[in-house]
């Protein structure tokens, strides 16, 4: 009678709690923030299904709010805005995003989260707050293929909010084993505009950014995991070289810019 996901998540539900959470979270990128997109027009030219975003990560749950708002702005014809909520009613369903098990299970308000679209797995590297070294479950391999085999799927192959940390070689063997159009994607800002978990704002008028580039050419077959993962460190600009002191002239004209946005926001 009811739809439901591979997973068994009810669409009806779903529905719902993208239209109810997306109404809730809006001013948080549209009026305490303004969120500046660049390249939604990327967005519209994707695949159905099979669809693998990676993404710098700077916040637990902030970043991926954006992205389903940015998402569905997008295929609802917005060029890099986020204006007229019209685009909520009929979100995109079969959108779903990786997260930590552990974090997913950190209270209520995660938990329903997870129902928006969740694929909770095992974090091989820390538990708890400890570093930890377990073997990778196939289970959590098999279900972000399953999530790809019938939709988009937004990952942090960092596995940290922690900025130019390795990337995880585990997102390289899903890439050459599943062979996805891969997407990436470089945000900013969400650090300085919420807390770490991103449910409470910690500052308004901060410059937020996201910017969603083509896809990248792989070849699925002969590339190695190691030039994949370099790959992805230049593609969402977290490669090690990446990581350098800003000249002071730069770092003054991000700090007049991001006063102006502040005070254009309170006008």
């Amino acid at each position: 009678m009811f739809k439901r996901n591979p997973f068994g998540h009810y669409d009806i539900l779903k529905t719902w709690l993208i239209r109810v959470f997306g109404v809730i979270s809006h001013r948080r990128y549209q009026g305490f923030n303004e969120l500046q997109i660049e390249g939604s027009e990327n967005i519209v030219k994707l695949p159905e299904r099979k669809v693998l975003f990676v993404s710098n990560h700077q916040t637990y749950f902030a970043d991926v709010v954006a992205m389903f708002h940015v998402f569905n702005a997008s295929l609802s014809g917005r060029q890099d805005t986020l204006k007229n909520l019209g685009y909520l009613w009929k979100p995109k369903l079969n959108i779903y995003f990786v997260a930590a098990k552990e974090t997913m299970r950190s209270g209520l308000l995660p938990r329903i989260l997870a129902y928006a679209g969740s694929i909770s797995i095992e974090r091989t590297w820390r538990s708890k707050g400890k570093d930890v070294n377990r073997q990778v479950k196939m289970g959590d391999i098999s279900k972000i293929g399953t999530a790809l085999d019938d939709g988009w799927v937004i990952t942090f192959p960092q596995g940290t909010t922690t900025p130019f940390k390795p990337i995880r070689r585990g997102t390289a063997h899903i890439i050459k084993t599943y062979k996805p159009v891969v997407v990436p994607i470089v945000i900013d800002g969400f650090r300085r505009s919420f807390d770490k978990k991103g449910i409470f704002i910690k500052k308004r008028g901060i410059l937020q950014s996201m910017e969603i580039k083509r896809p990248l050419e792989i070849d699925y077959d002969n590339e190695s995991i190691e030039e994949i993962v370099e790959k992805l460190q230049y593609a969402i600009e977290q490669h090690p070289s990446m990581l350098k002191v800003i000249p002071e002239e730069e770092l003054h004209a991000y700090e007049s810019a991001n006063k102006k946005r502040e005070w254009s926001l309170n006008d």
